[in-house]
């Protein structure tokens, strides 16, 4: 009998061993016939397991989701063809969130290529835009595992991003050399240099400093040392969407959320330095800076895009970059109460009036909800969908740690929080997690419904039900458009839960949603509240944030 060559396993093999030499949690996807069967197998083998999704575009979403919280690569496996551009949506929203992960894509052999096109097309030229590399591995005799160690590396190099490996079926099951990942270290310090010297200078100067906390402040050595920073400066902190949590919402030095929009703008136009902390210009709104003092920014790399040229910037690794600051900061001539002042306002012009007779007001709906976890001793995760209701959420939840908050806000795609937080809800089984999603957002990503029944997860989906696409409907101005063209008929989505193993809750007021609460609170796995809302008072909070 021939003996086994150790140093030999199948292509899918080798691919599985970069994923777990890169530590990634799990599979995500919707598989085809191909080398997506075969690479599911060679993962679970190494500990790897896959978590089928009813769609492709949420698979992705949620190994996006789980590299942001777990600070690893996330990885997804579809089919070929159809697969692939159903995938793109959620691979943009990687994209523009700066998630690092790998689609792994049924590829075509040359043979295969000499006679079909059936399901072709260029999955690499599709995705191109929003990836930042691709590679196909169809012939046997390659080194696939090779392959996918580089692009995972490419992954996780900033700014981070998803990337595109096409396997086809005869490379997963041809032989393959073992060839595990080698793990970067990042260092630990800043050297001096002319940047840093300039960033220090600046910073020495300012005697009113405004701190702006974004993505890339979220990992824990980077979160660890901003807090630091802020509290040395004892300065106002803002924070992006992403960046929720990086300071606690119930910090004294906490001044709200930037969007690059009106709510913050009254802090910052007392600043003599504005200083961008892991803040990436994907994350604010397309309107003109608003400000003239000089800025720092500091971040994992340079910028394609400023909206406005700083003054100093350094790029690398962010904790040694902000511990470098620490040196050279100074309490400035900002009061605790002055800082409180300017919280209490930004709060003050984004609050809901109180729900009508149509239905709960969406602030209502999100500080119940949060106070509701509170007295049943649970501390979710929430993601939040895209739509009207992501104003209240993301300034009225309350958040502690980074990754409290979930959002897609470089893309800010709809159909986002569901698999969003079933991702959330795997990442962490004792938190758990709350998805805020619109009904617009939920129709979108309805099979996840079935995705989280069958997984079991410890998740509450809160819908906020008014029929119409709210945000849209308040941008259409004068236009006289056609019945149907913003809204459909009110849809029950409790129903369609219950229809899928799930508890579904319906409530319209706040001791029916009080009720709904503590039912869907005391499960252990997912249920769903549909809260009819009033949507009235977005217009008005909405002019307030934006300007």
């Amino acid at each position: 009998m021939p003996q086994q060559d150790d140093t030999i396993t199948t292509g899918a093999g080798a691919v599985a061993e970069a994923l777990q030499a890169a530590g990634v949690p799990r599979l995500y996807g919707v598989p085809g016939g191909g080398s997506s069967l075969d690479l599911i197998e060679a993962a679970a083998a190494r500990g790897i397991p896959f978590v089928l999704a009813r769609q492709e575009s949420a698979a992705v979403i949620m190994a996006a989701t789980e590299a942001e919280l777990s600070h690893r690569p996330g990885a997804v496996v579809v089919t070929r063809g159809p697969g692939v551009g159903n995938a793109a949506n959620g691979m943009a929203q990687a994209s523009l969130d700066r998630a690092p992960l790998l689609l792994l894509a049924d590829g075509f052999t040359g043979a295969e290529r000499a006679f079909a096109n059936h399901q072709f097309f260029d999955h690499a030229g599709m995705l191109a835009p929003v990836t930042k590399a691709a590679a196909r591995a169809a012939e046997p005799g390659g080194a696939p595992g090779a392959v996918a160690a580089t692009l995972l590396e490419t992954a996780l190099t900033a700014p981070r991003g998803p990337v595109l490996l096409e396997l086809s079926a005869g490379v997963a099951r041809g032989p393959a050399a073992h060839l595990p990942a080698a793990a970067l270290a990042a260092p630990d310090r800043v050297s001096d240099s002319p940047a840093l010297e300039a960033t220090r200078t600046l910073l020495r100067r300012a005697r009113r400093p405004v701190l702006v906390a974004g993505l890339e402040a979220n990992r824990p050595d980077a979160c660890d040392a901003f807090r630091a920073l802020a509290a040395r400066l004892g300065c106002p902190v803002l924070v992006t969407y992403k960046a929720k949590g990086v300071l606690p919402d119930a910090d004294p030095l906490f001044a709200g959320v930037f969007t690059g929009g009106e709510a913050e703008a009254p802090v910052l136009r007392e600043a003599d330095l504005i200083i961008l902390a892991g803040a990436d210009p994907v994350e604010f709104i397309p309107q003109p800076w608003r400000f003239t003092v000089p800025i720092i920014d500091i971040g994992t790399a340079p910028r394609p895009l400023h909206y406005r040229a700083p003054a100093a910037a350094l790029y690398g690794p962010l904790a040694p970059a902000l511990a470098a600051l620490i040196e050279a900061a100074a309490p400035g001539a900002w009061d605790a109460r002055a800082i409180a002042a300017h919280r209490t306002a930004w709060l003050t012009c984004l609050a809901n009036a109180p729900g009508g007779n149509q239905g709960l007001s969406p602030q209502a709906v999100v500080e119940m909800a949060q106070a509701a976890c509170r007295a049943a001793g649970r501390d979710p995760r929430i993601s939040v969908d895209a739509g009207a209701h992501m104003f209240p959420c993301t300034s009225f939840w309350q958040a502690e740690r980074p990754g409290d908050l979930l959002i897609s806000n470089g893309l800010a795609t709809m159909g986002f929080a569901l698999p969003a937080g079933i991702a959330a809800a795997l990442h962490d089984p004792d938190r758990g997690a709350l998805a805020f999603t619109g009904d617009g957002g939920l129709l979108m990503a309805l099979g996840e419904l079935a995705t989280a029944t069958a997984l079991g997860v410890k998740l509450t989906i809160i819908v906020f039900n008014d029929a119409t696409l709210s945000l849209i409907d308040i941008k259409k101005g004068g236009r006289d458009l056609p019945g149907g063209a913003l809204g459909w008929p009110m849809a029950d989505f409790a129903g369609v839960m219950r229809s899928l193993g799930g508890i579904g809750l319906r409530a319209a007021d706040e001791a029916g949603y009080r009720a709904a609460l503590a039912e869907a609170l005391a499960t252990p796995g997912p249920a769903l509240v549909d809260a009819r809302v009033d949507p009235g008072s977005y217009p008005a909070q909405i002019k307030a944030l934006r300007g």
